[in-house]
């Protein structure tokens, strides 16, 4: 194969693969990352993060602090799965939002803010918003263009579509 012809197949999106597998990442990663999210909440006690929900002023940080923890793990493991995705993405992103407007909006755009390096290591600052929008994305991706591939939601679409008689 020439090198004009691996550049014609290989240079320009899409790539010669099926177009629904973009989703198998992007629901790993989106879905790790809110299940990864959800435990640390868990794991360091949710006492700790229901006080920082209070000390920042939102209202009903026991509630919040709860139903936050249960969107992060259940819709993480949900979007892991391409399950009910579209379902999974709205309480997703009002986490992500509020997240954004009570804790990174002030610290700007980007989510890497390498403040030092010395013998110890790198050290940063706080997290801007970046990241809370690379969440939202790929979270409208998954609602957009579906699950993908092995997922729950096409398994449940062909049943459904099956038993239906099309």
């Amino acid at each position: 194969m020439s090198i004009k012809a691996i550049l014609r197949k290989f240079a320009v999106a899409p790539l010669p693969l099926p177009a629904d597998w973009y989703a198998i990442p992007l629901r790993l990663i989106v879905g790790a990352g809110f299940v990864e999210h959800g435990y640390a909440k868990l794991a360091r006690g949710p006492e700790v993060f229901i006080a920082i929900l209070h000390a920042i002023g939102v209202p009903l940080p026991h509630l919040l602090g709860w139903a936050t923890i249960v969107v992060e793990v259940v819709g993480g493991l949900s979007i892991l799965a391409g399950a009910f995705v579209p379902v999974a993405t709205g309480p997703m992103i009002a986490v992500l939002l509020v997240a954004t407007f009570t804790v990174h909006l002030p610290n700007g755009f980007s989510s890497i803010k390498l403040l030092s390096y010395d013998a110890a290591g790198a050290h940063f600052g706080q997290p801007g918003y970046e990241t809370d929008l690379l969440y939202i994305a790929g979270l409208l991706a998954l609602c957009v263009g579906g699950a993908g591939p092995i997922s729950l939601d096409r398994w449940l679409k062909r049943r459904h579509f099956a038993s239906c008689g099309h």
